[in-house]
């Protein structure tokens, strides 16, 4: 597999603390690469490694097979979880200097930014200064400055702070284009609804160790449990239920569904395939709902956390 971006055991101690501990992960190019994990789980620390911001204890960071060094800062957007932007500037003066400052032309960076700001609809955002905006409308212009010089990678920190939905989904479709478009994107959140939509590969780090890495669909397949939503008709209910459960281990039903007198989740033994299922359920009653239960993100990360 092509990676952009490898960590090797990299690990970081603060004092008595120890933020990272061996900590090693492979980002694939063009992919969006999820970064998870508790508070305090060690995941600031290894953005702030890459980002040169702080240097490892041991380990190493290669991003496009070459040790990090000091010029690789202009290959990479990173957008912190706390904001960095000059309240009282101008919103045109403070993103032509940054732009300028990540190694464009000021005739390119005006290109750029025109382009942008036409794209995200805030044109006349030029002349007010950022403290006139909402924290919505500041981290738009702090998107903007992340992504301005077309970096190889881009690291999005917990990006849809501050956003209403429609925003959230607006700078999501962007963050997705850019992948599509040869961006490879690191992205940490605590939103597992993101990570459903965007993410194609993840890695889980908890109590400054990696837990959990791999692609995404792997991870899902690896925690599934072989087990069927299921709802039914029957005129005899009761009995169907019963002969099901003297069959198949069943557990009750949170699933929404309407018109079914019978609701519950059925899990498999391993010898059972699901249209072995299929069948005796249709020889027992209609069926109206038959999906596998495919664990969420969420529910990957709060019982690999709890197991850990």
């Amino acid at each position: 597999m092509n990676n952009l971006l490898v960590a090797n055991a990299v690990s970081k101690s603060y004092g008595n603390f120890k933020a990272l501990n061996e900590v090693s992960i492979a980002v694939p190019k063009g992919s969006i690469f999820g970064l998870l994990g508790p508070n305090g789980a060690g995941k600031t620390t290894l953005i702030r490694i890459i980002n040169q911001i702080t240097m490892p204890d041991s380990g190493e960071v290669l991003l496009d097979g070459s040790s990090l060094k000091p010029e690789n800062i202009r290959d990479i957007g990173y957008l912190p979880e706390e904001r960095g932007l000059y309240k009282s500037m101008k919103v045109g003066e403070q993103v032509l200097y940054l732009a300028q400052l990540k190694g464009l032309s000021k005739q390119d960076a005006k290109d750029r930014l025109k382009y942008w700001f036409d794209k995200l609809e805030i044109g006349d955002w030029w002349n007010k200064k950022i403290q006139e905006l909402s924290k919505g409308q500041a981290q738009k212009i702090q998107f903007i400055v992340t992504v301005i010089h077309q970096p190889k990678l881009l690291i999005f920190d917990e990006p849809f702070s501050g956003f209403d939905p429609i925003n959230a989904s607006l700078i999501k479709d962007e963050i997705i284009q850019l992948r599509d478009e040869g961006a490879t994107v690191i992205f940490s959140t605590h939103r597992m609804e993101s990570v459903e939509e965007m993410c194609d590969h993840m890695a889980l780090i908890h109590k400054s160790n990696k837990i959990l890495d791999g692609r995404l669909t792997d991870i899902k397949r690896q925690f599934k449990t072989n087990t069927f939503e299921v709802g039914m008709q029957s005129s005899n209910p009761d009995e169907v239920t019963q002969m099901i459960k003297e069959k198949f281990e069943v557990f009750p039903a949170t699933f929404k569904n309407l018109n079914d007198d019978i609701k519950m989740n059925i899990k498999l033994p391993k010898e059972t395939s699901s249209n072995d299922l299929l069948s005796f359920l249709t020889s027992k009653a209609e069926i109206h709902h038959f999906v596998e239960v495919i664990p969420s993100a969420n529910d990957i990360f709060i019982q690999t956390v709890k197991n850990n």
